[in-house]
């Protein structure tokens, strides 16, 4: 009896001792804080500032700072595979997220969490010269004869990706077969392109420098770069994607982060800021309206299929249509 006693009394200590160093451990973390490595595309980066800042002021945000990195989005998600530190991502195109789904790097179910890892929503627009000069309303005015367009290239930044499906799924619903919207965006590129950016950002720095007259861009760079804008009937839904990377050390932190984002005052910051809230009650009470246009399709349309199909047909760098626009344009689609 004594034996066993002395026994209890011992694990009793040594599970207090260790519910104590468990305890310190936690309390010298907390005491330090933790740093997030945010890795997301370009053009959020004034509205994604603001959010960290009103994060970092609740209970839950209030030991972590985050360090954000900011770029085109392919070209960011392909830093991340090579090696960038990231506890997470923004990203603007769903093969930028499978890529690294493939790599090992994203939960393959990423795609459970709330709004199907949808953080908010834009659609593409036509942002537009003063006055609108060139009369452009729909997207066959774009390959009228001294229309110049500015974009940017889908190797590298997810911008550009939804415009050129916008672009061919405009002609599909127009009566257009396959090989006929494929042959206007081939028409398109060669003739009224004038300038194919990076990323976003600098395809916006392009147009406000006084270059081309249409500039194929989200909605809400066109509203937060005061750039007058159409809606074409025919548009894209656009949604960007939020992931955790799986070996992150910093898992419940970015969690944290991420549910934030997705919070009534996160996505009312998002409305005010021309972004398209996935939280109804933000998108309900915006006092900005974001108009429905009837031809607008989603990414999961029976026209495209998804992202994996899209980016097979599409994108594939090596063997794909714009592949093959871009090359005999001489654009790098490296």
């Amino acid at each position: 009896m004594r034996g066993r006693l002395v026994a209890t009394v011992l694990t009793l200590a040594l599970g207090a001792a260790v519910a104590v160093a468990a305890t310190a451990s936690a309390a010298d973390r907390s005491s330090k804080g933790v740093t997030l490595n945010l890795v997301a595309y370009s053009t959020p980066r004034p509205v994604l500032t603001k959010l960290i800042d009103e994060f970092r002021k609740t209970p839950a945000g209030a030991d972590i700072s985050i360090r954000a990195s900011y770029g085109a989005s392919s070209a960011q998600g392909q830093a991340v595979a090579n090696g960038l530190p990231a506890d997470g991502v923004i990203l603007n195109t769903g093969n930028d997220i499978n890529d690294l789904v493939d790599k090992g790097l994203i939960s393959p179910n990423w795609d459970k969490q709330s709004h199907n890892g949808v953080v908010w929503n834009s659609v593409v627009v036509f942002g537009l010269r003063n006055g609108n000069p060139k009369k452009v309303k729909g997207w066959n005015d774009l390959t009228r004869p001294g229309v110049q367009v500015v974009t940017v290239n889908p190797f590298t930044g997810g911008i550009a990706k939804w415009n050129i499906l916008a672009g061919y799924v405009a002609q599909r619903r127009l009566g257009k077969t396959d090989k006929q919207a494929v042959d206007y965006l081939r028409t398109f590129y060669k003739n009224n392109v004038v300038s194919q950016d990076s990323s976003g950002s600098n395809a916006t720095n392009t147009f406000l420098s006084g270059k081309g007259d249409v500039l194929l861009t989200f909605e809400s760079e066109a509203i937060n770069g005061k750039i007058p804008y159409v809606i074409p009937r025919q548009t894209m839904l656009i949604d960007v994607y939020i992931a955790a990377i799986e070996k992150s050390q910093n898992k419940a932190e970015w969690n944290a982060f991420s549910r934030f984002l997705k919070t009534y005052p996160a996505q009312k910051i998002l409305a005010e800021n021309g972004y398209r809230p996935v939280n109804k009650q933000a998108l309900t009470e915006s006092r900005r309206k974001f108009p429905v246009r009837p031809g607008e399709t989603k990414i999961t349309s029976r026209l495209l299929g998804g992202w994996r199909a899209v980016d097979k047909k599409w994108f594939d760098p090596n063997r794909s249509i714009m592949q093959g626009i871009e090359q005999s344009l001489g654009v790098s689609t490296g």
